[in-house]
């Protein structure tokens, strides 16, 4: 009995460790995003067991760009709704931009301690600390971890796990702070739309 005791005993303090949220790495990574008007550079994902490569852009508030190198896929938001391009089949589909992380990281004042995100645990080692978060009241649609380099701090990946438990790896390259784009840059032209679930409120 003594030894099952210890045991949960045991678990409980590793259970807690893992779940501790250092104020000063989240305060870190606001001040960041705060101070960042506009990115480009490459990025690689991995879902579904396939690496994709291309090219990530974004222009806060709300503009977001993924030209994919080697598939006819595109994904642009325009500051209110994130689109999906099929090429191949001349299909859009759209979704909330806060579905995904850009959603987040791309609002006008991001608040990662006061606001809807919510910081459940931060993690840290030599060169990266991470922030997991998901929205408060929508836990049960997954949740996201953020990477930052230390020094100096700048996104470095993120990692998303939906509601089906399918995990997408996004890991960025190059990143060079840039805001010329062009002005329809964060534009698409519109063709059929074959599913659309509302847009996003939170770039006013």
């Amino acid at each position: 009995m003594r030894r099952i005791f210890f045991a949960i005993v045991v678990g409980i303090m590793c259970l807690s460790a893992r779940a501790a949220v250092d104020k000063n790495l989240v305060q870190s990574a606001e001040k960041y995003l705060n101070s960042v008007t506009g990115l480009q550079g490459g990025f690689s994902q991995i879902s579904n067991g396939k690496k994709q490569n291309g090219t990530f852009s974004m222009l806060r508030p709300g503009r977001v760009r993924l030209d994919y190198k080697d598939a006819p896929i595109q994904l642009i938001a325009d500051g209110k709704d994130l689109y999906f391009y099929d090429k191949s089949l001349d299909q859009i589909t759209t979704v909330p931009l806060t579905s995904t992380p850009a959603g987040i990281l791309v609002r006008k004042n991001i608040d990662l301690q006061n606001a809807d995100i919510n910081v459940i645990e931060t993690t840290s080692d030599k060169n990266t600390f991470t922030l997991k978060m998901n929205l408060r009241g929508q836990e049960g649609l997954g949740h996201m971890s953020v990477v930052f380099d230390k020094k100096p701090v700048k996104l470095n990946s993120w990692s998303v796990i939906d509601a089906t438990s399918a995990k997408t790896d996004v890991v960025f390259s190059n990143l060079k702070a840039k805001s010329d784009f062009s002005k329809n840059y964060f534009q698409l032209s519109r063709h059929k739309t074959v599913s659309t679930s509302g847009g996003d409120d939170f770039y006013d």
